[in-house]
């Protein structure tokens, strides 16, 4: 497989951990030990540095509440520069919560990603919503 469908693939594994509610071994297939991660547009927290294990925790309390969740990521632009890369996607990521609202989250990533020796990982993600609907007052 060439670069290019390694990255995509890796963004697919990436919806995976939260839509399959995997946050096991899937997550270190995923990402790098340390990440920067960038949902200032959705939770108005600042980028910040995380390690993966402190990561995981949290990504498994935010998406324990939701009976479901879908994120379609799309139209993919992949720049490969020796061992980093970028990639620019269309997101639309929705959420059920059990009194059947649903969370629309509708926007871009822009993530970067590193060659290790066990293949591509993320080492950064940045998500810029262009629109929500129904947005939880836990992220609110």
């Amino acid at each position: 497989m060439d670069d290019r469908a390694e990255l995509v693939e890796l963004l697919s594994h990436y919806a995976d951990i939260a839509d399959l509610k995997e946050f096991d071994a899937l997550p270190r297939k995923v990402f790098t030990e340390d990440l920067t991660l960038d949902f200032e547009s959705v939770t108005g927290m600042p980028p910040m540095t995380v390690p993966l294990d402190g990561y995981v925790e949290v990504l498994r309390s935010t998406f324990a509440p939701f009976e479901a969740t879908h994120h379609a990521i799309t139209g993919h632009v992949v720049t490969v520069d020796g061992d980093t890369a970028k990639i620019h996607a269309h997101v639309r990521a929705e959420h059920w919560l059990p009194d059947a609202a649903r969370w629309l989250v509708v926007g871009f990533y822009d993530n970067e990603a590193v060659r290790t020796p066990d293949g591509w990982r993320l080492s950064r993600v940045k998500l810029t919503a262009t629109h929500q609907e129904n947005v939880p007052a836990a992220v609110r």
